[in-house]
């Protein structure tokens, strides 16, 4: 399977961001793992110049400083160069209004329920590449 370059986990959990990192880097799917303990940390990296926009975004919704919701307006608003970004909104517990919001929000890929497995990443990234190639 080929590769993307770069995904993006802004979770607060530490314990479950090594964990994600781990099998990222386990399953060989991509050149690079960033992550940021909230919204408001990769807001300002996004936004500087030239900085290097993930290809996928694993999201988590409840985080202080700045929500997955409140990150989601701010990217929106980052003038992004033409590639695709994949947004999944990754939680332990989604509510119904949460899933609502979600299915209305057009830049959002998917939802997951954490601890994510490695099927599941392997497949978010052939769904990207898949896309990519077209």
């Amino acid at each position: 399977m080929n590769k993307i370059s770069t995904i993006c986990i802004i979770n607060d959990d530490d314990i479950f961001t090594f964990i994600l990192k781990k099998s990222i880097t386990k399953l060989n799917i991509c050149d690079e793992v960033i992550s940021f303990i909230n919204g408001d940390e990769a807001i300002k990296e996004f936004e500087k110049p030239n900085s290097c926009i993930p290809n996928i975004i694993l999201l988590d919704i409840n985080m202080p400083v700045l929500n997955g919701w409140d990150f989601l307006t701010e990217f929106i608003k980052i003038n992004i160069p033409p590639t695709k970004v994949d947004i999944y909104l990754i939680s332990a517990h989604i509510s119904n209004e949460d899933l609502i919001k979600a299915k209305n929000q057009k830049e959002i890929t998917g939802i997951l329920t954490d601890p994510t497995d490695s099927k599941i990443l392997t497949e978010i990234v052939k769904a990207y590449l898949n896309y990519a190639a077209q």
